[in-house]
């Protein structure tokens, strides 16, 4: 069976912008420096934001950590809110989402900090307090995204129907 292939030279995936694009000279990366800045940018304002409210709500040492957990919990939100807005309402921007999604809201989330508090919480001995974290912020980061998603979805169809 004849699959067709495509030269890997002939296109690149965009994942951040989501598209498919021919491929550019690698010298000639202008573009993709823009995407890069407004990332950069972005995701400096956002872990910046998560530090402070990390400094202004503190963790005690072995506690459950309900500051990283909330952080986690409202940018996931957040991001279910801005992919529809820029998918379905708006016709945005192609820095939009790289800026506020994968800068500001990727810098403002922190699984990495997760990762970390499920360490500490383990290395304190408090294995079932480490494991429910675990298992909750998956499933608040998931249920976030999900309500984000079909709350915008629903304003986007009152305000459609009210403008009518």
């Amino acid at each position: 069976m004849d699959v067709p292939t495509q030269s890997l030279e002939s296109t690149v995936v965009d994942a951040d912008l989501g598209v498919v694009v021919p491929s550019r000279n690698p010298r000639s990366w202008s573009a993709d420096r823009v995407v890069l800045a407004v990332i950069a940018a972005g995701g400096a304002a956002g872990a910046a934001a998560r530090y402070g409210i990390g400094q202004a709500w503190r963790t005690p040492a072995g506690a459950f950590p309900w500051t990283t957990l909330t952080i986690n919990a409202v940018g996931c939100g957040l991001i279910g809110i801005l992919m529809v807005l820029i998918t379905d309402v708006w016709s945005a921007h192609r820095l939009v989402r790289p800026f506020l999604g994968t800068g500001i809201l990727g810098g403002f989330t922190t699984f990495s900090t997760y990762t970390v508090d499920v360490e500490h919480l383990l290395d304190a001995g408090r294995t079932g307090r480490a494991l429910g974290y675990l298992v909750l912020t998956v499933l608040v980061a998931l249920t976030a995204v999900w309500a984000g998603v079909v709350a915008t979805r629903l304003a986007s169809r009152i305000h459609r129907r009210d403008r009518r």
